[in-house]
């Protein structure tokens, strides 16, 4: 009996077929087009105004940095098997306490220091409740942004008054003085070169260490890890608590760095907007990051033609650009190439 005959689900080959009838095209060849396409609407714009298009080029890096960050946070849950909707939450508070602790201190580290800290103790409650007390782990991440907007926006109507300067750029040599990318890569604050050196490291750990495949395990047969010495409870708990890390990271970069101060609900929904980026670039680090300078050109053109009011529309309808490419593309990349979750996702592992 084949294995078609054993999944009903599977259907058949014609089936399938019909299901995707551009399935034959390599989803590298996807990937080639899409790049060679932005390169070429980059270039167009520098050759017709470049001071725009290097505004708007700083202004990708600067979008991508906080997406691939939370987006990083979201795959290494996903990778163990917890799913993280709390990423917004863990931006926000960490945004906060950043901020908070930054201005009273004087520091930009402490600062730093205090979001990462914040993106910690988020993570630990969230592993806590979908790990340890085997909460719908949809509904734990709805707790963690639901407290996080209520706590930020409470304690924000007592302390509007304080402030503090963001981290400013620091010029890498020559490099700084390239066309075209000169300035948007090689002359940025330090929190956006963490990010870049994390996406390589975090890439080579999560597919060539001995944590990562671990990691993969406990994600897709936990059982299975469980029978060869893997304490599957413990690793996701850590997990899950160090991914909660990136995102306050994440958090620290959006108040220190790229708006170098704090408002209510100031997340804006790029908390969710990483998950996308996450599963776009298909749960790997690097191409989560090539999916955030997507969504990052997206944010920085709205931005761009709101302030030459390039449009003769309602500011909110340019507005909506981000999250209109970003149901397209994902729909996209659902229809054009073959994307599957980690077997155990979603699912509470018991100890037996």
């Amino acid at each position: 009996m084949s294995s078609m005959a054993l999944d009903p689900s599977a259907g058949s080959p014609h089936d399938r077929a019909g299901a995707n009838p551009f399935r034959w095209i390599p989803q590298r060849a996807w990937s080639l087009a899409a790049a060679a396409a932005l390169v070429a609407v980059v270039w167009g714009f520098y050759a017709w105004d470049g001071a725009q298009t290097t505004a708007v080029l700083s202004g990708t890096v600067r979008g991508a940095t906080l997406l691939v960050l939370g987006a990083m946070c979201g795959m290494i849950g996903e990778r163990s098997g917890i799913v993280n909707i709390g990423i917004e939450g863990q931006f926000l508070m960490s945004a906060f306490t950043a901020f908070t602790v930054a201005s009273i201190s004087g520091s930009l580290f402490l600062g730093v220091v205090a979001g990462v800290s914040t993106g910690f103790a988020m993570g630990w409650m969230l592993a806590a409740m979908a790990v340890g007390l085997r909460t719908d782990q949809i509904i734990a991440g709805t707790v963690l942004n639901i407290a996080a907007l209520g706590l930020t926006s409470f304690f924000y109507d007592r302390g509007r008054s304080l402030g503090q300067p963001k981290y400013q750029a620091i010029e890498l040599g020559p490099l700084a003085d390239l066309p075209v990318v000169g300035t948007a890569l090689f002359s940025r604050p330090p929190l956006t070169y963490l990010a870049l050196v994390l996406v390589v490291v975090l890439h080579v750990l999560l597919l060539r260490s001995v944590w990562g495949m671990r990691t993969t395990a406990i994600g897709e047969h936990p059982g299975a890890a469980a029978t060869v010495g893997i304490d599957v409870i413990r690793l996701r708990y850590l997990n899950v608590t160090l991914a909660g890390g990136l995102a306050g990271l994440g958090g620290a970069y959006l108040a220190l760095e790229s708006v170098g101060t704090f408002s209510r609900a100031m997340t804006g929904g790029r908390g969710f907007l990483a998950l996308a980026v996450m599963i776009f670039g298909r749960r790997t680090p690097l191409g989560a990051y090539a999916a955030a300078l997507f969504f990052g050109f997206t944010t920085a053109l709205q931005g761009q033609f709101q302030l030459n009011d390039t449009f003769d529309i309602p500011a909110q309808f340019v507005g909506m650009l981000p999250f209109v490419v970003t149901i397209i593309v994902v729909a996209a990349a659902g229809l054009f190439g073959r994307m599957r979750d980690p077997a155990a996702l979603g699912q509470p592992y018991e100890v037996r």
